[in-house]
């Protein structure tokens, strides 16, 4: 755990995973899902530090962290969305490129799938952001801010953030003329996580096949957009 300052110069703990080789290692500021900062948050921050990223994953929650669906739901709604974009993500973006990472992305899941967008609308300092299944109210997208590649995976069942929804941003960022590839799974929300089938709620489904794909689409994505 480490601590980072956000723009306004509050403190914000996170969590940092690290490659062997640091030096000029680029960035990554993964976002939880409504759990709050979990081991499986966790473990998406060491798989990218075992890729080659920096991987910083800060404490949205303050070191809350939700067992229970109503627990989750509860500490989300407590959550001030465009705070965490504006302060904690873009915090945790300039952190890491002031420590060493020329280039540093942002990537989400759930509810930080959701911020993702957001911060891709509210962080200038990001170089691209990768989406999983999670978007906010559409009136909150600043397409025309977005000036960096968006890599986004949806799945076509999801009951928390319907495909329909999925349709609508994505003709938002067209017209916009945003840079960005959207992949539908025939999956189930949280289809990546694998404790999604421990949780006890049946809209949550693990896909290993899907899961797998899209980590494949989304270091392809990291190597041409925040590698190089």
């Amino acid at each position: 755990m480490i601590e980072f300052k956000r723009p306004d110069g509050q403190i914000v703990n996170g969590y940092l995973a690290e490659p062997v080789d640091k030096l000029n290692a680029p960035g990554v500021v993964v976002i939880q899902e409504w759990w709050g900062l979990d081991d499986e948050v966790k473990a998406v921050a060491d798989r990218l530090a075992k890729a080659g990223y920096r991987a910083l994953v800060p404490d949205l929650y303050r070191g809350k962290l939700a067992l229970a669906a109503n627990e989750a739901e509860h500490l989300m709604n407590d959550l001030n969305f465009g705070d965490a974009a504006s302060q904690d993500i873009r915090g945790a973006v300039q952190y890491l490129k002031s420590t060493g990472s020329a280039k540093v992305a942002v990537t989400g899941f759930c509810m930080g799938g959701a911020l993702t967008i957001l911060a891709a609308c509210n962080v200038p300092e990001l170089d691209g952001t990768i989406v999983w299944y999670g978007n906010p109210p559409l009136e909150y997208v600043n397409a025309g801010a977005i000036t960096k590649p968006m890599l986004g995976h949806w799945a076509i069942h999801d009951e928390f953030f319907p495909i329909a929804g999925v349709d609508q941003l994505e003709e938002k960022l067209k017209q916009a003329g945003v840079n960005f590839e959207f992949h539908r799974y025939d999956t189930k929300h949280a289809f990546a996580n694998p404790k999604s089938d421990t949780r006890g709620l049946p809209p949550l489904k693990y896909n290993a096949e899907a899961a797998q794909l899209a980590w494949e689409r989304t270091l392809s994505f990291l190597q041409k957009h925040i590698t190089n």
